[in-house]
């Protein structure tokens, strides 16, 4: 087992798949720990159940050799949490994990998911953030929603605990006192509301779906489009990382790429109320972040601004997702081992 090393020791917690594979995203991995490596320091990729009393067994890149070799590993000076499954985060292991890193005085960032409506109630209570929140509530029965349905006319059922997309609809009440429901991939009419909850309820109430009031997004070239922002935590607090564009094309529910959506440059859009408006929120949404769940060095924003101008932040990612920028994603590399080095209190 190595225990020396001129730089910090970083660890990238991750979990297996189903299979039994290591899970994760391997050229981010690669990335950080080519990056590293200039900075004297080393990475390694575990998870949790292999965390012994005293060393902890991962993998560890090797540039020159262009592969991955098996090792033990001294407790690290950092951890950097990537595990991408909600369900993996909140087993008994991972949490012990995390009450072991307390004892040792390690520090590690991005404590755990967040769920979208606990995102909601912190922000609410923000004196300056709950001015960009389009009304959200919890679907805790029929009559709730059918309030809520009948004040906004159109709204978006979000599962609490999802990404990328995944599961999302738009309800429209109709002229006819009907219903509309479109997904990315699926449109049902209903006659009444009635109709619709008889179908659906059970499942918007398993999966704690919340209601959203639909926001009539801002327009370009004829389709929808949002804001995806990257941030990162700074020694000042929070910085903007990079922005892109994400526009609706093929369906206007969701302008996830995944889900038919498309990249543009920041700059077709780029304006200096847009500007003012990203660098206000991101370190406000940092601090807030930080206070409530624990230390988020780095996540991701939706956002967007509505055809009057009003301008609405729709969700926060606390395990971004890859950008496909590439700019994007070599300023993040960059800004993530700054965090490494600060918060390992090893300087260049």
């Amino acid at each position: 087992m190595r225990t020396n090393y001129p730089g910090p020791l970083v660890g990238i917690m991750t979990s297996r798949k189903a299979d039994g594979s290591i899970a994760g995203n391997g050229p981010l991995f690669i990335a950080l720990q080519k990056k590293l490596i200039s900075h004297k320091g080393i990475s390694f990729v575990f998870i949790p159940e292999d965390a012994g009393i005293n060393h902890i067994t991962g993998y560890t890149f090797l540039p020159e050799q262009n592969h991955w070799i098996k090792e033990k590993f001294r407790y690290p000076d950092i951890v950097y949490n990537r595990i991408p499954f909600r369900k993996s985060e909140q087993n008994e292991q991972c949490q012990q994990f995390f009450s072991i890193l307390k004892e040792k005085n390690i520090p590690y960032f991005n404590p755990c998911f967040i769920d979208k409506f606990e995102l909601y109630e912190v922000f609410k209570k923000h004196p300056f953030l709950k001015t960009f929140l389009p009304e959200t509530i919890p679907i805790r029965g029929k009559m709730d929603l059918f309030i809520f349905q009948k004040k906004h006319k159109s709204i978006y059922l979000k599962p609490s605990q999802s990404s990328k997309g995944k599961g999302i609809f738009r309800s429209k009440l109709t002229s006819a006192a009907g219903l509309q429901l479109d997904g990315i991939h699926q449109h049902e009419l209903f006659k009444s509301f009635d109709h619709f909850w008889e179908k659906h309820g059970v499942a918007l109430l398993a999966k704690n779906y919340l209601a959203q009031e639909e926001i009539k997004s801002a327009k370009y070239k004829g389709n929808r489009f949002d804001f995806r922002i990257l941030a990162h935590g700074a020694d000042s607090g929070y910085t903007v990382t990079g922005v892109g564009i994400r526009q609706s094309q093929t369906q206007d529910i969701t302008t996830h790429i995944p889900a038919g959506g498309r990249l543009l440059p920041y700059e077709n859009l780029q304006t200096k109320e847009h500007d003012r408006f990203i660098e206000a929120i991101v370190p406000e949404i940092g601090m807030a972040l930080s206070d409530r769940f624990g230390y988020f060095g780095e996540f991701s924003i939706d956002a967007g601004v509505s055809m009057t101008g009003q301008y609405y932040i729709y969700e926060v990612n606390s395990k971004p997702m890859r950008f496909d920028e590439e700019e994007i994603e070599e300023k993040k590399i960059e800004q993530l081992c700054s965090i490494f080095l600060q918060l390992s209190n090893y300087k260049n």
